[in-house]
């Protein structure tokens, strides 16, 4: 079959798989609507929504192109001073301010590609974490500037807009922050139904294939990591605003473990697996840490082994559990 046929087939088939779904509308209009609902917990929910970005930015590499990563908080950890830093020293708006944090992330994402392009998923692996590793010890010795152990306290944040202050209740940090997860939700989406994104599915099923296929393979792991960079980035940027506050732990391992989790649990390749993740994982430390404050770990631990085991797709979908191989439900 000729390319210029290919072609045609395969973005009429990314416009049938970017249809907007009604369940998708559902839950949009629902997290959105969240924002005029007298809650007591928003600043839980503000949480959800930045680590619901943070994970959505993992699995743009991990659950599209492959790309394992054992530092990803280094983007995260960079938004959130590069936010806190401006806010400080310069008195952005916020809005300014995170995207400049992005710009930082995205920048940073583009310099350490050449480094991940290289060598196996072990190598990969040891390369992201030593890059955190980096930032995080250079972040503790620049104590003059990002504040060292101690950390980045009371950084002031100028009115939203000019106008809209973030109030002590978290309401307008939420709906900040929701709708910027919205957006580039959005954006991710359209990018990962594009061509673009079908061509990084190929990469992770198979690089060399893809690349016998005539794609790019490292020009399109750059992109898309570059990308997850600045998504990491925003989602710190929002963390630093929203609590004016940076400290080293943005930066430390336990960040970039935490949103391998998320993606665990909720399911990587899927833009909402990392949004159900993240929920998932937050309430559940939250409300475990309440009931079991020294061993809420140990049930998370548990779900997880129970997901490994049992798998997602049966625990969505309970009815498949006796399923035979081959056979009908």
């Amino acid at each position: 079959m000729r390319t210029s046929t290919i072609v045609p087939e395969v973005r009429s088939m990314g416009r049938q798989w970017s249809r907007w779904r009604p369940v998708e509308i559902i839950f949009w209009i629902a997290a959105l609507g969240v924002c005029v609902m007298p809650l007591n917990n928003y600043l839980l929910l503000n949480e959800m929504a930045i680590l619901a970005l943070f994970a959505v930015s993992l699995d743009l590499i991990l659950g599209y192109a492959g790309i394992v990563s054992l530092g990803h908080a280094a983007f995260f950890g960079l938004g959130a001073y590069s936010a806190a830093l401006l806010a400080k020293y310069f008195n952005v708006d916020p809005l300014l301010g995170m995207l400049l944090s992005c710009g930082v992330a995205a920048l940073a994402g583009l310099v350490t590609s050449v480094l991940v392009m290289r060598g196996s998923d072990l190598t990969r692996l040891m390369v992201t974490l030593g890059v955190a590793s980096i930032l995080h010890e250079l972040a503790n010795k620049l104590g003059w500037l990002t504040g060292g152990a101690d950390g980045m306290t009371g950084v002031p944040m100028v009115p939203l807009f000019g106008h809209i202050e973030f109030d002590l209740f978290g309401k307008v940090a939420y709906t900040y922050s929701v709708v910027t997860l919205f957006v580039l939700f959005v954006i991710g989406r359209a990018v990962v139904k594009s061509p673009f994104g079908m061509s990084l599915q190929v990469i992770r099923q198979n690089p060399l294939r893809a690349a016998a296929m005539g794609v790019p393979v490292n020009l399109r792991r750059t992109a898309v990591y570059t990308l997850s960079a600045a998504y990491a980035g925003v989602a710190g940027a929002l963390l630093a605003q929203t609590t004016g506050f940076a400290s080293l732990d943005v930066l430390d391992f336990h960040r970039s473990a935490d949103v391998l989790l998320m993606l665990m649990i909720g399911g990587a390749g899927y833009l909402y697996g990392g949004i159900i993740g993240a929920v998932v994982f937050r309430f559940m430390q939250d409300r475990l840490a309440d009931i079991t404050p020294q061993y809420w770990q140990f049930w998370i631990g548990l779900l997880l082994v129970i997901i490994v085991i049992v798998g997602h797709e049966r625990l969505v979908r309970p009815w498949t559990w006796f399923r035979r191989s081959g056979g009908n439900a």
